[in-house]
């Protein structure tokens, strides 16, 4: 038979409820990345209502909490530097993506939302944040919140701007919808894949509709090339290594009667193995 181990970190419903409306909060106020001023704003009004001091002048919009005995200013620099320190990272921003759910905490900024769970990741982060703060901690807890995760400058900025400044560990987390409410997928290793973001651009010879034969059609060209893609996997990577090649965005011409002179893919490539 096995038993729970009590812990101090308990949730209590009034903390549940308090960052369900964080998340719900935030939800309909979506940022895209680099642009979270808004978001950076509530997340210092939280945590002055924690009573947890923080720097908001980070570079973007970021922001650094810290709690534990180093947060309060009694240590000395020698003490300082044998403490532990873990970091705690949460992003915050959104993607541009056209809400339409219908729930009554939707997007109210045509255009944006947060269909990736940052609103919740930052929510997560502040109820760990009010656990922490009233916890006898042997070290101390950075809390990071990460701008501009979606565009892949956010998290390199705030480690320049000294966030990981005397930190031994960092955790984070990511929700997942294939999860029922209360599990935890963890294991050794990776867990989530590599990702990178590709464009091409395919440049032909524009021309009207009706006289194809005088035309290169960069659209023909990259529909060719969206096929091919899906190839790329099932016949160039080992089965070994999981991968994935998704084309997100195609765009070409600008009229309906006019072959488009160029056009436009853009994707993601996912991969478990860096050599991918």
């Amino acid at each position: 038979m096995t038993t729970k181990e009590q812990t101090p970190f308990q949730a209590d419903a009034d903390l549940v409820d308090w960052m369900v409306d964080i998340r719900r909060t935030i939800h309909q106020y979506p940022e895209l990345a680099n642009e979270e001023h808004r978001t950076q704003k509530y997340i210092t009004e939280k945590l002055d209502e924690l009573g947890i001091s923080y720097r908001n002048n980070t570079v973007h919009t970021g922001l650094i909490a810290t709690i534990g005995p180093s947060a309060a200013g009694t240590d000395t620099e020698e003490e300082e530097k044998d403490l532990s320190c873990v970091a705690l990272r949460a992003d915050m921003d959104a993607l541009p993506v056209q809400e339409k759910t219908g729930l009554p905490f939707a997007s109210k900024l045509p255009g944006s939302m947060h269909a990736c769970g940052h609103d919740g990741h930052v929510a997560m982060l502040l109820g760990a944040a009010s656990l922490l703060k009233n916890a006898a901690l042997p070290g101390k807890v950075v809390l990071i919140f990460q701008p501009a995760e979606e565009s892949g400058d956010g998290a390199l900025a705030m480690i320049e701007d000294g966030a990981f400044a005397g930190v031994q560990a960092i955790f984070a987390g990511h929700i997942d919808r294939h999860f029922k409410v209360g599990q935890i997928a963890a294991e050794p290793g990776l867990i989530c894949a590599y990702t990178d973001k590709f464009e091409i651009k395919i440049c032909g010879r524009g021309g009207h509709a009706a006289r194809p034969h005088e035309t290169i059609d960069s659209i023909v060209v990259a529909s060719l090339l969206v096929m091919s893609i899906q190839t790329l996997v099932s016949r160039e990577v080992n089965p070994a290594y999981p991968s994935v090649v998704s084309v997100g965005h195609f765009q070409g011409g600008s009229a309906h009667n006019v072959i488009a002179e160029e056009a436009i893919l853009e994707g993601t490539i996912r991969a478990t193995h860096p050599d991918i």
